[in-house]
C-alpha cells in the first residue's frame, strides 16, 4: 500500500468516474485501475462497486477512504512542518477562492505576491464556497480567499478587505442619469441576481430586501459576466462588486455602473487557513501583500 493508491481511491470516491479520476490525478485509466485493483488484492476486500452504470464504494470501501482521507491530510502536515522549518515563503501552496473573486482579484495581486514571493508556487483552485470549505477541511487545499463570515470553528480568519457593491443599469434605464445612488433609488426595482451556491447571491438578496427591491424571477445567472451581459442587452439591472467594476467606463458604452452614496452595501473578504497550521507566518505574509496591493485599488 502507498499513498498514491489512497489518492487514487479518494478520487474515485469524488468523482464516481474512473476517467475522471484519472485525469485528476494526472495518470492513464488503466494505471488507476490497476493501482486499486492491486490495492484490493492486497487487503483482501472490494472496495470499489464496478458495473457499467455508475461507479460507486461498498460499505467497507466507505471505511476505508474515510480513513485514506485522514492518512492524506497528516502526511500534508509533516509536509508543511518541514517546509516551515526550511523557508516559509518557498514551496507550493493550494489555493481556492470563489467564482466572483478569483477573475478580478488574481490580476491584481498574483504580480506582487511573485515579486515578493518568488519561490512560492501558487496552484489556483475556483470554486463555490460550500466546495471551497470541503476542500479546505480535507487538506486539499491549504488556503482560501473568499466572503465572509463563515460559520467554522476549525479554520482561522484573516480580513483582508470590504468590498462595495455598484448598480449596473443598461444605459437607457432613468437610473443612469444618476452619479450616485441610494437604497431607497431601488424600492420596487425588479433585480438580475446569480444562481443559488453563490454566497454573493445571499448578499444581493440582503441589499435587494433592505432597499425594497425584488428579485427578476424568470432568470439565475451562472457568473457576474453573465449577469454584465444581461445588463448591456437591457434586460434588467444588477449589483456588481467593485473589483469587476472596470476602472475605464465611457458615458457611451451599452452598461452604466453607479456607486452608492455612504453608508455603502458591501461584503468583506477574507482569508480562511486551518487552525494550527505550520505555515501561518506565511499566510500571514500573504495577507499583508494582499491589504498593501489593494489599498490603493478601489474607486
Amino acid at each position: 500500500m502507498n499513498l498514491r493508491e489512497l489518492e487514487y481511491l479518494v478520487a474515485v470516491d469524488e468523482e464516481r468516474h474512473f476517467n475522471r479520476a484519472a485525469e485528476r490525478c494526472f495518470v492513464s485509466q488503466p494505471t488507476l485501475s490497476g493501482q486499486l485493483k492491486k490495492l484490493e488484492e492486497e487487503l483482501g476486500v472490494m472496495l470499489i462497486d464496478r458495473n457499467t452504470r455508475h461507479v460507486s464504494m461498498t460499505d467497507v470501501g466507505i471505511a476505508v477512504v474515510q480513513q485514506a482521507r485522514k492518512i492524506l491530510k497528516e502526511v500534508k502536515v509533516v509536509k508543511e512542518i518541514a517546509q516551515s522549518f526550511d523557508d516559509p515563503m518557498a514551496g507550493e501552496l493550494n489555493v481556492g477562492l470563489i467564482p466572483t473573486i478569483a477573475p478580478y482579484l488574481l490580476p491584481e495581486i498574483i504580480p506582487e505576491l511573485k515579486q515578493h514571493f518568488p519561490r512560492l508556487k501558487l496552484w489556483l483552485h475556483e470554486h463555490l464556497t460550500r466546495v471551497l470549505l470541503e476542500k479546505l477541511k480535507n487538506a486539499e487545499l491549504d488556503l482560501l480567499i473568499l466572503a465572509l463570515p463563515v460559520e467554522s470553528d476549525e479554520f482561522s480568519v484573516i480580513e483582508l478587505f470590504q468590498e462595495a457593491f455598484w448598480l449596473v443599469v443598461p444605459s437607457n434605464e432613468t437610473l443612469s442619469k444618476k452619479n450616485n445612488i441610494q437604497l431607497t433609488d431601488l424600492k420596487e426595482q425588479e433585480m438580475l441576481l446569480l444562481e443559488e451556491g453563490h454566497c454573493l447571491r445571499g448578499q444581493a438578496l440582503d441589499i435587494c430586501f433592505t432597499a425594497g427591491a425584488t428579485e427578476n424571477n424568470t432568470f439565475r445567472a451562472t457568473s457576474l459576466e453573465t449577469l454584465r451581459h444581461m445588463v448591456s442587452e437591457g434586460m434588467g439591472m444588477t449589483l456588481l462588486p467593485e473589483l469587476s467594476v472596470p476602472k475605464e467606463r465611457s458615458k457611451s458604452d451599452a452598461v452604466h455602473y453607479i456607486p452608492f452614496d455612504e453608508p455603502k452595501p458591501n461584503r468583506r473578504i477574507g482569508m480562511l487557513y486551518r487552525k494550527g497550521s505550520y505555515r501561518e507566518e506565511a499566510y500571514q505574509k500573504i495577507a499583508q501583500v494582499i491589504k498593501d496591493k489593494l489599498s490603493g485599488c478601489f474607486f
